[in-house]
């Protein structure tokens, strides 16, 4: 049966797991593909043109967000960065789907665009403060400093929670896993997106007994 894609926004403070959920999800189903952001920064050694970002101009990037080719896009320390429309837009179209790793106003955004129909929204929480706190100090990345900023931060995107359409507490990550896997199964099947059911039905009822 055909189907449009899912854009699948996945949210959560950082330590709470995002990440690994997102690589195992792409494991179970390999079609799975991230989104790949424009971005007005110059390439560093190695980066490819197309898979690791869309390198564009500031003029270019400009733009594309004054013509609608932006689903969503920000400034960061003085680069920009922003989800570019078409390629989202292909693979809907051609039932893939694509997982988005932006926080909540990205999230407001692209639920906001044109394809913000194709949305499913996901909210990762922590099962306490303390055990996020606690990961990121185990990650051994930052300092008590970073982590301090890190955790205020991660106050301002909880409380953002209940913008989102699933919401779920990572305190066992199989588990987690096995929600999401549900979740967008069950996504995947609503009537709304099984664009050839319509043609089947009619071809259903036109069989003779």
């Amino acid at each position: 049966m055909q189907r449009s894609g899912l854009l699948i926004i996945l949210s959560s403070p950082s330590g709470a797991g995002k990440s690994t959920l997102a690589r195992r999800l792409m494991e179970w189903d390999p079609v799975l593909k991230f989104s790949v952001s424009a971005t007005t920064r110059p390439p560093r050694p190695g980066e490819v043109e197309g898979q690791h970002y869309y390198f564009r101009s500031p003029d270019q990037f400009r733009e594309m967000v004054e013509n609608g080719q932006m689903l969503e896009h920000a400034e960061v320390f003085g680069n920009r960065y922003g989800t570019p429309r078409d390629p989202v837009e292909q693979a809907m179209l051609a039932g893939r789907d694509t997982i988005f790793d932006v926080d909540w106003q990205g999230g407001q955004q692209i639920r906001a665009s044109v394809l913000g129909g194709h949305v499913v929204s996901i909210f990762i929480l922590p099962p306490s403060l303390a055990e996020l706190e606690r990961r990121l100090i185990s990650r051994g990345q930052d300092t008590p400093e970073v982590i301090r900023g890190r955790m205020e931060k991660s106050r301002a995107e909880i409380s953002h929670w209940a913008e989102y359409d699933y919401v779920l507490v990572n305190d066992d990550l199989d588990a987690t896993e096995q929600a999401l896997r549900a979740i967008l199964t069950a996504e995947r099947q609503r009537r709304e997106r099984q664009t050839g059911l319509g043609e089947f039905v009619r071809n259903l009822m036109q069989e003779k007994e």
